[in-house]
């Protein structure tokens, strides 16, 4: 099981890195007032980021709600 996951995470390093050197034209982002010029990957890895961190937040703090919940049904 072991091999299947670094197999899988050396694959989708790889893709990343392909991804990576085929968006190195710059463009122009809009973020709240400022017009950014940046490299298409940059900008890439930072909406995936953001959205990852979004993700492990809301994830987290479900969770936390869910083990509250049980600890008051078990209380009683």
């Amino acid at each position: 099981m072991k091999k299947v996951k670094v197999i899988v995470i050396i694959v989708i390093s790889v893709l990343a890195f392909i991804i990576f050197l085929q968006n190195t034209e710059s463009v122009e982002t809009k973020i709240l007032f400022m017009n950014v010029a940046m490299p298409r990957a940059i900008l890439l890895i930072s909406t995936f980021l953001v959205g990852f961190v979004a993700g492990t937040i809301t994830t987290s703090m479900l969770l936390r709600k869910s083990e509250k919940k049980k600890n008051v049904n078990q209380d009683s």
